[in-house]
């Protein structure tokens, strides 16, 4: 199984089905031009299934949404269809061009394109609210003055049915007076709403007569101040959906009770012949729940806000622009997506399947380097004072044609501090007096003692080498050692800051009652999520370029900040190291 093989699933299977059925074969029109991309497309191929991807532009994608994405797109791409990014923009008061702009960024990032497919759902403003009104006139709408608390009131329990508002026997023409006054301006926000006339004793209290259009003064993002009535999110998006042709709607189970007004709502227009039809299916499944992480809008909103984290784009931060900049990479997210799967059963997917496909990417992609985080000096003692050579070592193992490169050698390295002990552990294999290791990629060398500074820690090593014992020259492979080092060049190393992230939240569940008591996330947010340490980095890391990942051998895979580094100075971020280090947390 791979992101380029994918597994069916319940979904699929469906889209199979009306493929073969030719479910879209017969589309009737209702005379409307639609979207410019669609207008040569009628009538639409029954071979080529339409999806959307519909984000509501008031906040940063996160790893959830990478799910459905690749979901959405993916489809799409697999049966010959094509799927749309559609901003459902319905509330000036949260939206903004930023969210936007890094919504596209990060669709694209991810690696899917939706060609001239890219709407809003303010195309449509003048649309919704001419089938407002035809709702109105066919006695399936009204306005409503009542107060957003006593609409409430009037909405009922899970348990006991709604009342009628006094408001819901209001003539055609009444309706249509105060609803074309509200868009005129003339009432302040909350004066008035326009509800669907459903069925306010529903077991479902989405068909209790939902509003569908509310009064907000207020500058949109796109259409300025043309409008002051916005629709709502549950009425506006099953008609986007109608109107660009979409035959198959996903969504998350969240929306589940939500499909019987979708479904009221298109039938209901269309039965006007206002929409297409066939119209077109919602479809649900589980959204993402991953362990060690939180991904409410509103905690994430939290995090940032409240200085938690350093911004959205922190890379500890479950938004695709942190996991960007974190060395997250788009096809470790695809190969996630498809190994979760989808289905219609919530359940936990632990953080460690997320790392490990972004290990598995990594690991075929990213050249190798060496970086000395904890730095130690070596001294070797028999080795020519101002003498220096080089060494030779592979980018990467599995790929002998990207080459080799140089290490220089010198008399004096950096080593790192765990690879020296006074007194050996039992299984120590490194560093100690008397004892013989490599020098991964360079000598053998044999220690000959440590310096200490007045409280008793280590502040150089020293040893002598064995000429003769260089890696890649003849008789070099009769020195058989255990230990194998890494280490640089002190004199061509540099120093650069190196950021070690890891989990922002120390328990899989944030916030998760504990012996039945509530208890406050922030409690369990990690201390230990960042450490900024000064590393000594080879000398072929300095001309790393923003975004470029590297194993940095033994430690795990690191890539060069986007946002902070600089030319020939690099900054780089850990962005998950070999192997789950929390596996027996």
């Amino acid at each position: 199984m791979s992101a380029d093989n994918p597994t069916a699933n319940f979904i699929r299977n469906i889209v199979e089905d009306d493929l073969a059925t030719g479910r879209n074969a017969t589309r009737r029109f209702s005379g409307r031009p639609g979207p410019a991309a669609l207008q040569a497309e009628a009538p639409l191929d029954p071979a080529r299934i339409r999806t959307r991807f519909p984000p509501e532009p008031n906040g940063y994608l996160h790893y959830g949404h990478a799910k459905s994405i690749c979901l959405n797109f993916g489809l799409a791409r697999d049966y010959g269809g094509a799927c749309h990014l559609r901003f459902d923009d319905t509330n000036p008061a949260k939206e903004e061009q930023e969210y936007v702009d890094s919504i596209i960024d990060a669709v694209h990032w991810l690696g899917f394109d939706w060609g001239n497919n890219l709407y809003y759902a303010s195309d449509y403003f003048d649309w919704l609210y001419e089938f407002a009104e035809a709702l109105i006139a066919a006695g399936l709408a009204y306005v409503d003055s009542l107060s957003a608390e006593a609409i409430r009131e009037h909405r009922g329990t899970l348990t006991e049915g709604g009342r009628n508002s006094p408001h819901r026997d209001r003539s055609v023409a009444e309706n249509l007076d105060l609803f074309r006054r509200m868009r005129a301006g003339e009432f302040a926000d909350g004066a008035h709403v326009l509800r669907l006339k459903i069925d306010m004793a529903a077991a479902n209290l989405n068909l209790r007569d939902p509003i569908a259009y509310r009064i907000r003064h207020g500058a949109h993002h796109r259409t300025g101040d043309k409008w002051c009535l916005y629709p709502m999110y549950d009425y506006a998006h099953g008609i986007s959906d109608a109107l660009e042709n979409i035959t198959h709607s996903l969504c998350t189970l969240e929306f589940e009770d939500h499909r019987p007004l979708y479904d009221w709502l298109n039938d209901k227009l269309a039965a006007l012949g206002l929409l297409n039809t066939p119209l077109p299916r919602q479809y649900e499944f589980s959204r993402l729940n991953l362990t060690y992480v939180v991904l409410s809008k509103r905690r994430l909103i939290q995090l940032v806000e409240e200085g938690h984290t350093d911004g959205w784009d922190d890379p500890r931060m479950p938004t695709l622009v942190g996991a960007r900049r974190r060395g997250f990479t788009p096809a470790g997210f695809r190969l996630f997506a498809e190994r979760i799967g989808v289905s219609k059963s919530d359940s936990w997917i632990d953080m460690s399947l997320l790392e490990d496909c972004m290990r598995e990417d990594l690991n075929e992609r990213a050249q190798r380097r060496i970086a000395v985080l904890d730095p130690l000096k070596l001294v070797i003692d028999n080795y020519p004072e101002g003498q220096e050579e080089l060494c030779h070592a592979p980018n990467h193992p599995l790929k002998p044609e990207l080459g080799k490169r140089e290490i220089p050698f010198s008399k004096e390295l950096w080593i790192e501090r765990e690879d020296y002990l006074d007194t050996p552990t039992k299984g120590y294999h490194r560093l100690t007096p008397g004892s013989m290791a490599r020098l991964r990629y360079g000598f053998v060398v044999k220690c000959l003692g440590a310096e200490h500074d007045a409280e008793g820690r280590v502040v150089s090593v020293h040893c002598e080498y064995l000429p003769d014992s260089k890696s890649g020259t003849p008789g070099s492979d009769n020195y058989k050692v255990k230990g194998n080092l890494h280490w640089v060049s002190a004199r061509h190393a540099y120093p650069a800051e190196v950021r070690l992230y890891d989990r922002l939240f120390s328990r899989p569940h944030p916030g998760a009652k504990e012996q039945g008591e509530e208890r406050d996330y922030l409690a369990d947010l990690n201390p230990d999520s960042k450490k900024l340490i000064t590393a000594q980095l080879e000398p072929a890391l300095r001309a790393a370029q923003p975004e470029d990942s590297f194993q940095f051998e033994r430690h795990g895979y690191f890539v060069a900040d986007r946002v902070d580094s600089r030319p020939d100075q690099p900054v780089f971020n850990r962005t998950v190291t070999l192997r789950d280090s929390w596996s027996k947390a």
